[in-house]
Formats: C-alpha cells, structure tokens, sequence
C-alpha cells in the first residue's frame, strides 16, 4: 500500500485503504488550531481583494519588519517563506551532496528534501514512551554530521525540549561544525516557550511556520530565522514571488493577533489534560505532548492498523505514522481539536475498549 505522506486531504487515505470515505467525518490527522483564523483576519478578509491585482513585495519587507521586532533581530536575518515546506526545500538545496542527520521520529519532509539534493541521510532515534535525548550519544554522531534537523517541540511526539537542553545541542554542534536546523513549527501552542537566541555568525537555523497557529494552511506562510549570511544563501536559491501577496497581508494581521494566541493556548492545554486523563483510565498509551497533537497506542496492539480502521470507518481521521522512521505504524497521531470533537472521539475509544 503507498500511504500519504500528510495529514489533511483524508480522500487519499480513504482511496490507498479502499474504504468510502463517510460523509461526516472528523480530521484529526492536520495539526490546525481548533479556533480556526483570527477574528482580524475574518473581519478584514474583503480587503485583500484589490492585491490580487499587482504583484508582492518579493522581499517581504513589511512582514519582516513586523517579524525582526518581535524577535528582537534584524530584518537580513529574516527569510520568508512559502510554508515552512519551501524553506525546508532551500536548505536541502544549501547542504547539497553532505551528510544530513535526522533525529527521528520527525517531519518527512526533511528526509525528502535531502534525498532529493544527494545528501547522506543517518538517524538519531529517540527511544519511545520518554522519548529523551542522549547528549553523549547524539554527539558522537554529529562528528560525521554537516548539518542535523531537530525539531522542537517535536513532530509528531510534541514533546518539548528545554531551552537548557538546546544549548547543550548548539554546543556540541559549534564542536563539530554541523549546522543545526531547528524547526520550531508548533512553539507557539508551547506554553512559556523559550527560543534561542540568533547571533549574526551563529551556526543555527530556526524554521517557523504560521500556518498552524493562525490556521491558514491554505495561504501558506512560514519564516526562517539564521545569521545573515546563512539568510542570504538561502535567499538565493529561493524563487522571486514565491509567497502571495495575500499571504503577506494576512500574516501581518496574524501577528498582530495575541488574544488569539492566548485563547488557543487555553484550550489546547485544557483539551489536552482531559485528553489524556480518558486515556489514561481506558489504559492508552500516550506521548507526553505540550502543545496541539500527540502520539496514542492502545498497548494490546503491536500494529495499531485494527484501531486505525475501526476509527476509519467511523470518520475519525487519525494521522498513521508509517512513514515516521522508528514508529513504523505503532503508534497513532491526533490533533487536540475543540471540546466537542474530541468528546465524539473519546466516546469512540470507548466503544473501541468494549470490542478490545
């Protein structure tokens, strides 16, 4: 079976399994807020109509301004993307033909882009139920690495590594010359997310999306935040107008929306304690997630393909993971939704324990 490589579009799925696809279903398989796009961006959407009649700023100039303040660096080192999936593609382009370590289970998308570049591709695989990560051994295999993509906090665990923990990553990456490139798509569900700091020289890549956040999937918009010089080889190799000027219009407006951002940090953190206090209860495994998804396995089963199917065809769309190297199909991942989808969801894993 060729399994899609992505949440959302559950048509594929349903069409690589040869199951009808029910007419109401539950997505739960993309990582979207719940609460859907900012109220700005709703009441202002009309405006956006007479941009569609001149080209965008292929420099992102206003958004980047808007971005380097809230970091508190300059606008040069500021990269704005089509998605976070473009800026993923230009830095495989950039460590073309190196060696690329991939600490797994992680976005397949990395792999993809190496692949297709002629990197040589090794894995770090974090060990399941604590998913910890082994300093020590991890750097003896950054000896041999040019560049290392981690994710933080990670997909699709969502577990979240500590700035102190990070540090020590950065450390031992200067040692051994190995760019790091860091993708930080979910830290804003993160409750007090600390991001590292990004100096002019430093050997650090940070990749931002904000398409999960503002659920704007659709318009595509992400950012890549590195030393000025790392910015510019990447720049190069980026098409001119690739991201659209409605695009750069709704992600000023985005940023602008921080009740918005603290109403879904309220939710997903109240969604996700009751989540996984059902879980625990009814005997489920689950990963210690601090932000919008995370891993499930009903211990009794090896495969969780029975389970998978039962919630199928009952339109809960979980996410597989056969194509998450180290998971392989063990595990399930969900996206923590509103309180009235995840109740239609928890009575499904009732009736799942009374079957099994």
């Amino acid at each position: 079976m060729i399994w899609p490589s992505h949440g959302s579009n559950p048509q594929y799925l349903y069409e690589a399994m040869d199951k009808q696809m029910p007419e109401e279903r539950i997505d739960f398989s993309a990582n979207i807020n719940p609460l859907g796009p900012p109220s700005e961006l709703k009441d202002k959407w009309v405006s956006l109509f007479p941009y569609i009649s001149d080209y965008p700023d292929p420099h992102a100039a206003l958004l980047k301004s808007k971005l380097a303040a809230a970091e508190g660096i300059k606008e040069t080192q500021i990269l704005v993307g089509n998605g976070g999936a473009e800026l993923i593609t230009l830095i495989g382009r950039m460590i073309a033909g190196k060696s690329a370590l991939i600490i797994q289970p992680a976005f397949s998308e990395y792999e993809e882009a190496c692949r297709v570049n002629n990197c040589r591709v090794s894995y770090y695989q974090l060990e399941a139920e604590d998913w910890n990560l082994d300093m020590e051994a991890l750097s003896e295999r950054l000896k041999a690495a040019d560049a290392v993509f981690f994710c933080n906090p990670n997909n699709p665990t969502g577990v979240y590594y500590p700035q102190t923990l990070v540090e020590k990553l950065i450390e031992k990456c200067q040692i051994h010359s190995c760019l790091l490139i860091m993708d930080e798509a979910f830290y804003d569900f993160a409750c007090d997310y600390q991001s590292i700091a990004i100096g002019r020289d430093s050997n650090v890549v940070v990749l931002r999306s904000m398409t999960k956040m503002f659920s704007i999937p659709g318009l595509r918009l992400g950012y890549m935040m590195a030393g000025e010089r790392l910015i510019e080889r990447a720049a190069a190799l980026k098409p001119h107008w690739s991201v659209n000027a409605l695009a750069l219009k709704a992600g000023e407006w985005c940023l602008d929306s921080k009740e918005h951002v603290r109403l879904t940090r309220n939710l997903i953190r109240q969604e996700r304690e009751r989540l996984v206090s059902f879980y625990q209860r009814l005997n489920f495994s689950v990963s210690p997630s601090a932000v919008n998804f995370y891993l499930l396995r009903d211990p009794r089963l090896d495969e969780q393909l029975p389970l998978f199917q039962f919630l199928l065809e009952k339109g809960i769309i979980p996410r597989h993971t056969m194509n998450f190297p180290g998971l392989e199909g063990r595990w399930l991942r969900f996206a923590i939704k509103g309180p009235k989808d995840n109740d239609v969801l928890m009575e499904a894993m009732k009736e799942w324990r009374k079957v099994r």
